[in-house]
């Protein structure tokens, strides 16, 4: 017997090691490196299984196309079950966090990271919808969940952008706390966002394209709306939008402004404030487009003023600010010290500076003001206190080619979660060792806190000497920046400069004298100082806050505080680095005070198509996310751990004191099965609730023991249940048995019973029958009796009459008897000719049957078969009768005179070979032909000189013949047929005949024709019919020789026909022999 077939679709998983695809969970990896760390993550991807643990890490991989795991099918299947006991998935994750939160009163973060275009924002969806499906129901739950989750469309067109990487890449960090009551219903939430990325609003790279919004409005806004926002729909009008990226497949703009439209109104937007933000929106727009011109004054110094002055007009009416006042704030700055102010022109290059930074400034405050908007709307109403679910969607480490402060504030976040993710899980796992009573062992990682310290020191820190360069007098510049770094981190072992005091990077071409160089966790990174002060002090002049705190706009005194006059602060705002550091310094606090989730999300490759892995992209992600390192501190003590009830329970079967069931305590039950299996006692070791296994060895070993046990006790089960299945039908067929035989037994009877019953009415018919046989012979015999009598008088009386009238008979008998026999026998006759066919082809007629009908028989016959034929003959078309008179013509010319004659009979006559009608190429030498062409065809006129022929073109009409040209349709000669004399042509298969002219005929000038065509019985026959039907003229003379006479000229040729074998084939071959001698050789047949 085998084990019993088992469909992997329909198993119930009930642990993540079951019908493993590579490794599920990477802790769990042998051997544990780089390459086969990579491996696994591929033959998952190739079989579909984007997502792989890490412990309690997720690792997911995009799959740029739709997977259908994301049911509600799959939520239920996820729902309230336990962390390892299914196959890898992000609603395994999400539910041990909603579970913990509920249940546990411990709040929650989820911490997503990964590179642009990795699946972050898609992965922080995928958490809420699985939290919003999962929790409580009801009419104010279920408002609450559907202003979350409408959050998102509203942040997604303000705050993401095509990019290179992603066509939806988030170009800003979110973090989101949901907050939920004590049964884990959500009640509100909180959105914090950082660091948006607000110079895409100005600039951006070849392929990319400006914020979502500014397309979506263009596309979707009503003409209404454009109007009352003076804008059109053409982006090549607007200096802000990138053309070469301006459609994106995949993206409908349209359709996604209406989503956010919709999404504004649910989260609680009024219809004012969405036109507020859509006229902000346009007045970007509108100010990208002002540009600006040099005016000389009188002091020497250039003045910038505005060109066209309509944009700047459109700008102002859509904010309500004077056109005066935001004019003379693009021409000159005031600069305040003290009581002093002075008044400085701007040139043109400080006025586009000027107009790029209020643009930005203006858009990323909107989006700050955005954020607080939602938040009013969506956060708990409720004072008490609450759970809280945060779930971060921020920026990946970043490494490009060209990089500078954004990535450089963008890795310093990163370190910062690198740091805290390292003490969160070593504190997780020293929190479970503890809580197990098993012995912490103190565990070796890099602890990047040097790094951190290199950038965030208040002291000596990257950033602080950037804002201390930033704010001290004098001249500044990012080349004093990179020499104050130089002189005071040059020594630091993560720090390079190639203009340091360390000597060892003196010769490193690598490294740009501009550049400055870090060791990250993730790897090094090369950053361009340029850039860095102005980015960092990110200052807008005051007197273009001052200018829009004095707009009418609703949001514009909310979005430019600063500009109050009555509250001028002469101190420099805070710079953008110290205003990151702040915010990540509270973003940490905030997680260090949350139980961690993580989520590190990769691409697969760089094309943004679906089956393509690339190993050495996705080998960079790996290390710079840190996830050997992961795998390393999470196996620096015990790889695995489990619940003694799922160990006892999925190991069971191994041990005959564990099987079928143990009655015990289950610790008691794992200890006998590892000291029955025979398990090393250092590879595991018994926590308070928990068995934790050291190797991973150790764990497959089990698994493979179990396989095979199960696949034991599946051939047990196979055979049990087939002896059960066998005595069950055994039964079922014995008593079946007993059924059939009492039913046949009374079947038998009733048969016997019939049977004696039916003999018995055979009986009593047969004595019935033989009784009235008798009575029925008698009265027979009465009856013929009495027919006898009568009939013997009859023939009495019969003979009396006869010799009375004999006399009368004798005289008229013979005659009579005669012509009716006669009758008799040509009724016979002619009914036998009924069988003769109408066909005129069938010669077959009955037999003469009697001698006196010989001349009838004869004159019959050939009655009807004329007869026959006239019928077959009225029903041709006057086409097919053509034909056949030309096809009888043609017998009665060629039919025993000449050997071609027997394969042309079958061919039909087509007559215009060329389709000199149909074909443009002939045009010209159709329109030559006047009259109707009776043939077309390709012919070899033969040259006297050589016998070599030259192809012409024979057209054939009711008065004359024509030759021309084959490739240029030029008439070579045009021959009357009044002038053609006779044809001749020999007896053989060939096709050769000629065309001889009458003597001193306009046309006998250059002599005869001899040519060659393959349709030569069509040719002559149309000739010599088109000549019988003329009145005009006489009929046309066949000569049929192998030898004839032909006038070239002045001179006669003669033209000989003999067989034999020509070299090129099976063709006749002409051959000059002599002057007066032209030699064919034809095929012997």
């Amino acid at each position: 017997s085998s084990p019993v077939d088992t469909n992997p679709s329909m198993e119930v998983k009930t642990s993540l090691l079951d019908n493993m695809i590579g490794v599920g969970d990477m802790v769990l990896l042998e051997p544990l490196n780089e390459d086969s760390f990579i491996e696994n993550l591929r033959n998952r991807f190739d079989h579909n299984e984007i997502y792989t643990y890490i412990g309690s890490v997720v690792i997911s991989m995009n799959p740029y196309r739709s997977l259908p795991i994301y049911t509600p099918q799959k939520v239920e299947e996820y729902r309230n079950r336990n962390f390892y006991e299914l196959s890898p998935h992000i609603y395994a994750l999400a539910d041990e966090a909603y579970r913990s939160l509920r249940d546990q009163d411990k709040d929650q973060c989820i911490l997503i990271t990964g590179e642009s275009g990795a699946g972050k924002t898609e992965a922080s969806k995928l958490v809420m919808s699985y939290v919003a499906a999962v929790c409580g129901k009801g009419q104010e739950v279920n408002k609450v969940k559907e202003q979350l989750l409408q959050s998102n469309p509203v942040l997604e067109a303000f705050g993401n952008a095509k990019t290179m990487r992603n066509d939806n890449s988030s170009r800003f960090g979110k973090y989101m706390d949901i907050e939920f009551d004590f049964k884990g219903d959500p009640l509100g939430g909180v959105i914090s966002n950082y660091l948006l990325e607000k110079s895409r609003v100005c600039k951006q790279p070849r392929g990319e394209r400006n914020f979502h919004i500014f397309y979506q409005l263009l596309s979707g806004a009503s003409d209404d709306t454009l109007m009352k926002l003076k804008l059109d729909r053409d982006f090549s009008k607007y200096n802000y939008l990138s053309l070469d990226s301006a459609n994106v497949n995949g993206l409908d703009d349209a359709a996604s402004f209406r989503t956010v439209r919709n999404a504004m109104q649910i989260v609680g937007f009024m219809e004012a404030e969405v036109q507020s933000v859509l006229e902000l929106v346009a007045a970007v727009l509108k100010l990208g487009n002002i540009e600006f011109k040099p005016e000389s004054r009188i002091n020497g110094f250039d003045e910038s003023r505005v060109k066209d002055k309509n944009d700047l007009k459109e700008m102002c009416e859509l904010l309500g600010i004077e056109q005066s006042v935001l004019e003379r704030a693009f021409s000159y700055r005031t600069v305040e010290a003290k009581m002093e102010k002075m008044s400085t022109t701007l040139n043109v290059a400080q006025a586009y500076y000027a107009r790029d930074a209020l643009a930005k400034n203006l858009y990323s405050r909107l989006f700050s003001w955005l954020v607080t908007r939602i938040n009013e709307s969506i956060k708990a109403q409720a004072k008490t206190r609450h759970k809280v679910m945060g779930v971060l969607d921020i920026y990946g480490f970043e490494i490009f080619e060209d990089n500078s402060f954004e990535q450089f504030i963008i890795n310093y976040c990163n370190e910062k979660l690198q740091q805290i993710f390292i003490e969160l899980t070593l504190r997780e796992e020293q929190e479970e060792y503890i809580r197990e009573d098993i012995e912490w062992t103190n565990i070796e990682y890099f602890n990047n806190a040097v790094i951190c310290d290199l950038i965030e020191n208040n002291q000596n820190g990257i950033l602080a000497m950037l804002d201390e360069e930033c704010l001290r007098p004098g001249t500044v510049t990012d080349d004093t920046f990179l020499d104050k770094l130089n002189t005071i981190c040059a020594e630091h072992q993560h720090f390079e400069s190639r203009l340091s005091k360390n000597s060892k990077f003196l010769t490193d071409h690598s490294l740009p004298h501009s550049c400055f160089r870090i060791q990250h966790y993730a790897g090094k990174v090369l950053y361009r100082v340029e850039g860095f002060v102005d980015k960092n002090n990110d200052l807008l002049y005051r007197d273009l806050s001052q200018a829009m705190y004095k707009a009418t706009h609703s949001l514009m005194r909310q979005l430019f505080p600063e500009g109050n006059p009555a509250k001028v602060n002469l101190k420099r705002p805070p710079t953008a680095g110290f205003q990151f550091k702040a915010s990540v310094g509270v973003l940490m606090k905030n997680l260090q005070t949350k139980n961690p989730n993580y989520i590190r999300c990769i691409k697969p490759n760089d094309k943004k198509v679906a089956h393509i892995f690339t190993d050495s992209l996705v080998c960079h992600q790996v290390r710079y996310l840190g996830l050997m390192e992961n795998v390393r501190v999470r196996r620096a003590g015990y790889a695995f751990r489990q619940p003694y009830e799922s160990c006892l329970e999925r190991y069971k079967m191994l041990c005959k004191k564990t099987w079928p069931q143990w009655r015990g305590p289950t610790r008691d039950g794992v200890e006998v099965l590892l000291t029955d299996c025979s398990v090393p006692s250092e590879e595991f070791a018994y926590g308070r609730s928990k068995i934790f296994i050291r190797n991973p060895r150790t764990l497959f070993t089990l698994e493979e023991r179990r396989r095979a046990c199960l696949e034991d006790l599946a051939t047990l089960i196979q055979k049990i249940y087939r002896g059960w299945k066998s005595r069950t039908h055994f039964l079922l067929l014995k008593k079946s048995q007993v059924v059939v035989a009492a039913w046949y037994r009374r079947y038998a009877q009733q048969n016997k019973y019939q049977k004696i019953k039916s003999a018995t009415l055979v009986m009593q018919s047969f004595i019935r029958g033989w009784k009235a046989r008798n009575i029925l012979r008698q009265l027979k015999y009465e009856k013929r009796c009495k027919e006898a009598v009568t009939t013997i008088a009859a023939y009495w009386h019969g003979t009396q009459v006869r010799r009375e009238y004999r006399k009368f008979f004798r005289a008229n008998a013979g005659k009579k008897i005669y012509d009716f026999t006669i009758q008799r026998i040509m009724q016979k006759y002619f009914l036998g000719l009924k069988t003769t066919t109408m066909s005129p082809m069938d010669n077959t007629w009955p037999t003469q049957p009697y001698g006196f009908l010989e001349g009838a028989h004869t004159e019959l016959r050939r009655i009807f078969h004329l007869w026959r034929c006239k019928k077959y003959r009225g029903q041709f078309t006057e086409e097919k009768k053509s034909v056949y008179e030309e096809k009888l013509e043609a017998s009665e010319i060629f039919k025993d005179k000449k050997a071609l004659y027997p394969s042309s009979v079958s061919q039909p006559f087509k007559g215009d070979y060329l389709e000199i009608q149909k074909n443009p190429k002939y045009q010209k030498l159709n329109g030559a032909v006047e009259e109707k062409v009776l043939l077309a065809d390709l012919v070899n006129k033969i040259n006297r000189a050589n016998g070599k022929g030259s192809p012409r073109l024979f057209l054939l009409t009711k008065s004359n013949f024509v030759l021309a040209d084959q490739k240029t349709g030029q008439v070579k000669a045009s021959v009357p047929l009044p002038d053609l004399a006779s044809v001749s042509v020999s007896t053989q298969s060939d096709g050769f005949f000629a065309l001889k002219l009458k003597e001193g005929s306009a046309s006998a000038s250059k002599g005869d024709f001899l040519l060659s065509s393959e349709h030569l019985i069509e040719i002559i026959t149309k000739l010599h019919r088109i000549g019988t039907t003329a009145a005009d003229r006489d009929q046309i003379n066949i000569d049929i020789s192998d030898e004839f006479l032909v006038q070239f000229k002045q001179d006669k040729v003669c033209v000989k026909f003999i067989q034999g074998g020509p070299k090129n084939g099976n063709s006749a071959a002409c051959k000059r022999k002599n002057n007066r001698l032209l030699e064919v050789s034809v095929p012997s047949p």
